[in-house]
C-alpha cells in the first residue's frame, strides 16, 4: 500500500493516534516524530513506530526514564 497523498511517508495518521493508548496503562500516547515512537510518560516505555504503523506490543518498547 502506498501513503496518503496529503501525508508524509513517514508520519502517523493523527486520526490513528487519536484512538490509540498504552497497552499496559489504557492511558495517552505521545508522537515523538524525531525517533519515530508513541511514548506512554505513566508505562515509561516508548512504542516503535516502522514504515508509518505504530508497533503496540509491550515486548517491542523501549524503556525511558
Amino acid at each position: 500500500m502506498s501513503a496518503s497523498v496529503d501525508r508524509p511517508e513517514d508520519t502517523v495518521d493523527p486520526k490513528l493516534l487519536e484512538i490509540l493508548v498504552c497497552p499496559i496503562t489504557k492511558g495517552p500516547l505521545e508522537y515523538d516524530a524525531a525517533k519515530q515512537e508513541l511514548v506512554s510518560r505513566s508505562a515509561k516505555l516508548a512504542y516503535p513506530i516502522r514504515d508509518g504503523i505504530p508497533i503496540m506490543l509491550p515486548e517491542e518498547a523501549r524503556k525511558i526514564d
